[in-house]
């Protein structure tokens, strides 16, 4: 196998220390077996085949056999056919030239084309596809095995942020309260298969992300761009990239407070201190709504100017706004504040008819909540704790304010209508005995 050819095909400093940092060196060899990789050569069938499925083209051939389509491709490295069984009609065959020998390969429609988990929008780009990957797997084998050895993860500026984030983690006291570490905490990071638009070399090990589509994954919450294969060796505590969370609302929580640096989300802290300040005493405060189209200002505010928002009294004079707003932050969530793993265990404990027993099961549930979700939760519920002081003003008890935010806080993990009613009494009875007992909980 011929050696690797490390050629600076880009990069750029994340240090101001040149002695300490230095751009990675992007590594070339695959990028130049994918520019030798043998070129598709569709060969087309010279008359009209009957019951040609719609979305295959002329390089469909009908009923034939194996050797028929082996005949058909010449020898030639990169041509190809498609084909429909003999044995099972019906199914169709992609019959590929690679190697001296012709594979065949079972091929699947379901509106894009696929033989494994890739999905292409043309039987062009997947035999392209198809080829680049067999003529690197087949020159690099040994290469590719190799990729992980010696990564450049640990010289580029995601493990710099995560070296600083263990330092503190390291540096606290052991005894420190979960209620002073989310900001800090363990997030398991989101990777999602990537189609990476031109040439892109692999974040870890720095070599090519070979392929037309799908070459890799990239990370929601950091933006790292890796090889498959190279996920595996990156740690998941990754620090999220602020310039990738383009709004608050929708975000999932742990992401928003990890990205900036806080403990629970601006806007429960925000929002909470507004109503405070100047709501605490409203009429059916959280039950009444404020105008629809007004909560969306404030919901754009937020995702525009973040925790420069302003919800003052000059612009929003109606509490109800803010109140509205607030719940629609915890509705929006894609994972709710009692996460979906957590929702039956809530459910069961408060099916317990024993008040003591069902507080000790609440308590050991709330333990299992992520940090940031315990800590917005334990503030929330001190918040609502206020709100319930002033019911002879705001009309509002524990019992009302568990009908109002039981469905905003917690979601049944089934889509079923018929589970979310049979519920609905249970989600109202946790949020009462969260508010009565925050105390206690939290």
């Amino acid at each position: 196998m011929a050696a690797s050819s490390n050629s600076s095909l880009s990069g750029s400093s994340v240090s101001s220390d040149a002695e300490e940092y230095q751009p990675p060196i992007w590594k070339s060899y695959l990028y130049q077996l994918q520019q030798e990789a043998p070129r598709p050569k569709r060969i087309i069938c010279p008359g009209e085949v009957e019951n040609r499925p719609k979305y295959y083209g002329r390089e469909f051939h009908g009923i034939i056999s194996r050797e028929q389509a082996d005949e058909l491709l010449g020898g030639v490295e990169g041509a190809y056919i498609l084909r429909e069984s003999q044995r099972q009609p019906g199914c169709y065959t992609l019959a590929l030239r690679f190697g001296n020998q012709t594979l065949n390969y079972r091929l699947f429609y379901d509106g894009k084309h696929f033989v494994g988990e890739k999905r292409f929008e043309s039987i062009h780009d997947l035999v392209t596809d198809g080829l680049i990957t067999l003529y690197i797997e087949t020159k690099a084998s040994e290469y590719i095995s190799k990729m992980t050895t010696n990564p450049i993860y640990e010289h580029i500026g995601y493990a710099t942020l995560l070296r600083e984030k263990v330092s503190r983690r390291l540096s606290r006291s052991k005894n420190e309260s979960r209620k002073t570490s989310v900001a800090n905490e363990e997030h398991t990071a989101v990777e999602k298969v990537h189609t990476f638009r031109g040439p892109h070399w692999c974040e870890y090990c720095a070599n090519f992300m070979w392929g037309l589509i799908a070459q890799g994954v990239r990370c929601s919450d950091c933006g790292l761009n890796v090889h498959k294969q190279c996920s595996k060796h990156v740690p998941n505590d990754c620090q999220p990239d602020l310039k990738r969370i383009k709004k608050v609302y929708c975000c999932d929580l742990t992401t928003l407070v990890k990205a900036h640096n806080t403990q629970r989300p601006m806007v429960v802290d925000i929002c909470i201190r507004e109503i405070e300040a100047r709501g605490l005493k409203s009429e059916g405060l959280y039950r009444v709504s404020g105008f629809t189209e007004h909560i969306e200002d404030v919901k754009m505010a937020f995702d525009r100017d973040g925790e420069k928002a302003d919800i003052s009294a000059n612009i929003y004079p109606d509490i109800n706004i803010i109140t509205g707003a607030l719940k629609l932050y915890f509705r929006d969530l894609p994972i709710p504040v009692i996460t979906y793993d957590t929702y039956p265990k809530f459910i069961e404990a408060a099916k317990i008819s024993n008040a003591d027993e069902r507080l000790e099961a609440v308590h050991e549930v709330l333990m299992l909540l992520p940090p940031a979700h315990y800590e917005t939760l334990r503030y929330l519920m001190i918040h609502l704790k206020k709100v319930t002081l002033n019911e002879k003003d705001n009309f509002m008890n524990a019992e009302n304010l568990g009908i109002v935010f039981g469905p905003t806080l917690m979601r049944s993990p089934e889509d079923s209508t018929l589970t979310t009613l049979q519920d609905m009494r249970y989600q109202k009875l946790i949020v009462q005995i969260l508010i009565e007992n925050e105390d206690v909980l939290f």
